[in-house]
């Protein structure tokens, strides 16, 4: 029984739930409730959130109609008091007129009652003055512009007094008060933003039949320099898109309405009668020319960009062109455009020449924008293979820089700035030169050269092959690239010139002088590179790497004769050298004759003037401690001979050599004949120094037994013939002096020079 009842006291101990079961669960059915309900809380809110936003926009929504409803509402009462008021003005009028009537009625009836009485009263009549007035002013209150001025036009025709310079009566004052009135709204009228050009015209027509001309004329320029403004202003964003040609666009738009205006002056006006309103016109149409050319610079790209250079090429172009055409209608604007014009075109060149300066000189310096020419990369690239390809870079920068800068340009640009671009293409040129000549051995800073900075200055050209390429390169862009780039600028210049025929031949003869200026100009400046690579030549055949002469006095005092004939060894070693470098330079100026000539024949004259100048030299003859022997004289004028021999075989212009060896010969005879010794007797005639030469030219060239190997100067000797070129001993010697840079001496070879100008020594006063 026990058992029993405590069964039934604990009926169900074996199912109960464990506490920490139930806290669980709990906790998570709790959880998930939170959860849902903050999603819910959150959607809720922003379904509040919308619709207060909603509730806040229909409200202002509504605050706006309330208000536009209170305006509408306004205006409605306006409109009916205006409407009042003209109906009241009716009313008056209407009973006016049958007041009138009435009147006139009445007095129609007294004059017939009147017929047969004696002593009639006088009829009472109204003043026609004051009718008159009475109707001007309802016309101006109905602003019916047209009929008062017709009115009063009529009256004038009337009334001559109105229009004498007679007293001012009360009549008269009344009725200059009126027409101030019209005159007034007919001002009003014409100054409304959106007049049309017919209304305008209509309301100028008005103010001049009341004598307001010069009012007339100036609303009528004020009215085109104001839709001048608002297509501009229209026009300006798109500036950007088109940097190259929007000045085309602008230009047009102001000469257009320039002419335009002036038109419509002349037709209005007449400006042959007035000469007031021609000289206003003028003007004006100066003051839009400023303000275009301000336009122009204010919206285009910076100033050092092609960009720039472009868009001020076009304007000049375009305007001049425009001028020309306002030239019949009496508006001469172009000398004052190019006067307001020149200055931004200075600018430009100035500074996109200093950025060409920056893209050749500075290795950094990237551009973009320029197009590489298969002409100039195929000629210049050929000189990459002997020398370091920075070196080549810098001249394919050099044409690439100045072609797109010559690319920019028009022809009235041309015509008005030629001059100045060939100027600064010069300036471009010789500080090219000058960059090239700081790559080459020998060069330092005492040169007198301009400073470059760290990042401009070329690798050494150490090889005889590097330093011709230099040359090579430098030559080919005088010589052949420039002129043919500068050509295709000045022959556009001549085809688009002018119709006729007198204005092209007139621009062609103005181009000619100078061109053929610059050209001489621009030879000098590489004749500073040839100079300089010449005498470094000389001078590193001459003197030893330890700055000892081999081209001594004591060759001529102290060594012992032979019968050989054949010329000192440090002549023979100048054969051996120039006849290697017309080698290397057949292969690296390949197609350049006319420049190895050109180096090869001042190579030999820079010997020869080299020794005429050295005054250490001369000193060693001139001591009367040092012994001279009649050989020694003979020996040197053999040299000297064999020299000139060298430059006649090979086959370039020996006749600066010539003389300067003979300056060189003088010089030692009479040094010789001042120490005792006669020359006419201890040296063979003339004839058999010549002979002597040309056998030693042979027997070297041919490796003769009796020929000398200058081992001491290391040049070796080659086996086979001279490779320059030969030419016959009967050819006419005037043929051979002739040379040139170029054979064409036409307006097409400008960049050409005469044999004079580059045979002329520069290293002494005395040369010629």
């Amino acid at each position: 029984m026990e058992s029993s009842e405590e069964d039934d006291e604990y009926p169900y101990i074996e199912s109960i739930i464990p506490q920490s079961k139930i806290d669980s669960v709990h906790q998570s059915l709790t959880e998930k409730g939170i959860r849902k309900l903050c999603c819910e809380l959150l959607d809720l809110k922003d379904a509040v959130e919308n619709m207060c936003g909603d509730m806040r926009t229909k409200y202002l929504a509504f605050l706006r109609i309330s208000e536009e409803a209170v305006e509408m509402e306004h205006e409605l009462v306006e409109l009916r008091k205006h409407i009042s008021s003209q109906g009241i003005l009716v009313q008056d009028l209407m009973a006016g007129v049958c007041r009138e009537m009435d009147d006139w009625n009445r007095s129609a009836g007294d004059a017939d009652d009147a017929q047969d009485k004696e002593d009639p009263l006088p009829d009472e009549v109204t003043d026609p003055k004051s009718e008159f007035l009475e109707k001007i002013d309802l016309l101006l209150a109905e602003h019916q512009v047209d009929e008062a001025l017709e009115a009063m036009e009529a009256e004038e025709r009337n009334c001559p007094d109105l229009k004498g310079s007679v007293e001012m009566s009360s009549y008269k004052s009344a009725f200059m008060e009126r027409k101030a009135v019209l005159e007034d709204q007919l001002l009003k009228i014409a100054k409304q933003p959106s007049v049309s050009v017919a209304e305008l015209k209509h309301v100028l027509t008005g103010l001049i039949r009341l004598g307001k001309g010069p009012s007339a004329h100036q609303l009528l320029l004020k009215f085109y320099a104001t839709r001048l403004r608002r297509r501009i202003e229209a026009f300006l964003p798109s500036c950007s898109s088109c940097p190259h040609t929007f000045p085309a666009t602008l230009s047009k738009l102001v000469f257009s309405n320039i002419s335009v205006a002036a038109k419509e002056s002349t037709a209005m006006f007449g400006d042959d009668d007035n000469p007031a309103y021609s000289n206003k016109v003028v003007q004006w149409a100066e003051r839009e020319v400023e303000y275009l050319v301000r336009l122009v610079k204010e919206n285009a790209s910076p100033s050092e960009t092609a960009s720039a250079l472009r868009a001020a090429s076009v304007c000049l172009q375009d305007c001049l062109n425009y001028c020309k055409v306002l030239e019949p209608q009496g508006l001469f604007l172009s000398k004052l455009f190019l006067v307001l014009f020149r200055p931004y075109v200075e600018e430009v060149l100035e500074l996109n020449f200093r950025r060409a300066q920056r893209v050749i000189f500075d290795m950094t310096e990237t551009d973009e924008g320029l197009e590489s020419s298969s002409d100039f990369l195929a000629i210049l690239s050929e000189f990459a293979i002997a020398s370091d390809t920075t070196m080549t870079d810098c001249s394919i920068r050099f044409m690439q820089i100045v072609q797109d800068i010559l690319d920019q340009l028009t022809h009235l640009v041309v015509l008005h700035f030629g001059e100045s671009v060939l100027t600064r293409i010069l300036q471009l040129y010789d500080k090219y030169i000058d960059f090239l000549i700081k790559a080459l051995p020998g060069h330092s800073d005492e040169d007198g050269l301009p400073a470059l900075q760290d990042n401009n200055v070329l690798a050494r050209a150490e090889t005889d092959s590097e330093q011709l390429a230099l040359l090579g390169a430098a030559f080919t862009i005088l010589d052949e690239l420039l002129p043919k780039s500068l050509v295709k600028v000045w022959e556009l210049q001549i085809e688009n010139g002018g119709g006729e025929g007198e204005s092209s031949a007139a621009l062609n003869s103005s181009a000619a002088p100078e061109l053929k200026e610059w050209k001489r100009h621009m030879v000098q400046a590489f004749d500073k590179l040839r100079n300089y690579f010449c005498l470094q030549f000389v001078l590193s055949f001459i003197y030893s790497r330890e700055g000892l002469t081999r081209l001594d006095a004591l060759i001529y005092l102290t060594e012992i004769p032979d019968d050989s004939n054949l010329p000192s060894l440090p002549f023979q070693a100048l054969l051996s050298k120039l006849q290697q470098l017309a080698v290397i330079a057949g292969d690296v100026l390949l197609g350049k004759e006319k420049l190895q000539k050109i180096l090869l024949a001042r190579l030999t004259e820079t010997v020869v003037i080299w020794l005429s100048n050295e005054q250490e030299f001369w000193s060693a003859f001139e001591d009367e401690s040092n012994p001279l022997q009649p050989s020694g004289l003979r020996q040197l004028i053999l040299d000297m001979n064999f020299t000139v021999e060298i430059a006649r075989f090979a086959g370039y212009p020996y006749k600066v050599v010539q003389n300067h060896a003979s300056v060189v010969i003088n010089r030692a005879i009479n040094i010789f004949s001042e120490r005792g010794i006669n020359p006419q007797s201890s040296l063979p005639k003339t004839e058999w120094f010549t002979e002597a030469a040309k056998s030693a030219i042979n027997r070297l060239l041919t490796g003769s037994e009796d020929a000398s190997e200058p081992e001491e100067y290391e040049c070796e000797e080659d086996d086979n013939h001279i490779v320059l070129p030969e030419i016959d001993e009967e050819e006419d010697s005037d043929s051979v002096e002739t040379s040139s840079l170029s054979t064409m001496d036409s307006f097409e070879s400008f960049a050409s020079a005469s044999m004079a100008d580059l045979e002329s020594p520069s290293f002494t006063d005395s040369e010629s």
